[in-house]
């Protein structure tokens, strides 16, 4: 019977190269959310949709503007009491829809694809995860809306030169307007993050998005007047216009007090979502 040599003998393997350990970081949260963000299709269009949407719309309305004083046509009550600022900022009504509804997609658009098993498997604490997410989108909106509603302005502020509603970005109130929508933008985009955290259901998110923004305003305004001046101001599209509002009188928030009363709803629509998701199962 043969036998084996000792250099034949089966030794054990030895332990294999140690896997590095990564550390969970806010850094690292921040960087992984900024790159799935910007590796959607949809983040490019809606981004240069709203972006349009500023511009565009600003322009058209300035345009229109002129074009019916220069006419000596009747003034509608759109234009009867506008201004170049208010002009200018025409498109916000459809960038803030644009916006919102990436927010949506950002966050609902994981659960619909299974994809935020693997982002809270990476993340177990989650919270950090739902903090990325309004942070980095929160920053993008802001600087296109604002970026946006500055070149808007400066292109009516050529347009409407020597007219009645002229304006530049010395006149008072231009500045705080401006950034005061270009707020507005980046904190309907962090609602909608929130919402789509919240329902995570893209259909939901954009459907109760738009109801708060459009329907809702409407349905107060057939109630009794006395009820109206009472809820109206406070309803989240009222308070945020009061944001970059030139003028504000007895029935409409000053623009800090739009502000305080937007960023209420902002942290109440976070903190819903926050609560489900420590709550919930993925």
């Amino acid at each position: 019977m043969s036998t084996l040599a000792p250099s034949q003998t089966a030794t054990p393997a030895g332990p294999g190269p140690a896997r590095p350990v990564y550390k969970v970081t806010a850094a690292r949260v921040l960087r992984s959310e900024w790159a799935k963000l910007w590796s959607l299709r949809s983040t490019w269009i809606t981004l240069g949709l709203a972006l349009l949407f500023l511009v565009a719309f600003g322009l058209i309305a300035a345009v229109q503007f002129k074009s019916r004083l220069d006419s000596g046509r009747h003034l509608d009550r759109d234009f009867s009491d506008a201004t170049a600022l208010s002009l200018s900022l025409f498109g916000t009504n459809f960038a803030q829809l644009a916006l919102g509804v990436l927010g949506v997609l950002i966050a609902a658009g994981e659960y619909s694809t299974g994809m935020i098993r693997s982002t809270l498997a990476a993340v177990p604490r989650r919270l950090p995860v739902l903090w990325s997410k309004a942070a980095v989108y929160g920053v993008i909106a802001l600087l296109l809306g604002t970026v946006g509603v500055f070149v808007a302005f400066l292109t009516d502020s050529g347009i409407l030169s020597g007219t009645r509603v002229a304006m530049d970005l010395s006149s008072p109130g231009a500045v705080r307007g401006l950034l005061g929508a270009g707020l507005y933008l980046a904190l309907v985009g962090v609602i909608g993050v929130a919402l789509g955290a919240l329902l995570r259901s893209v259909a939901g998110g954009i459907s109760v998005l738009v109801a708060t923004l459009m329907l809702v305003p409407g349905l107060v305004s057939l109630l009794p007047t006395s009820w109206q001046s009472h809820i109206s101001p406070y309803l989240p599209s009222h308070a945020g216009e009061a944001m970059f509002a030139l003028h504000h009188d007895a029935t409409t928030l000053s623009p800090a007090a739009g502000l305080a009363v937007f960023l209420l709803w902002t942290v109440l629509a976070l903190a819903g979502a926050a609560v489900r998701l420590v709550r919930s199962d993925v």
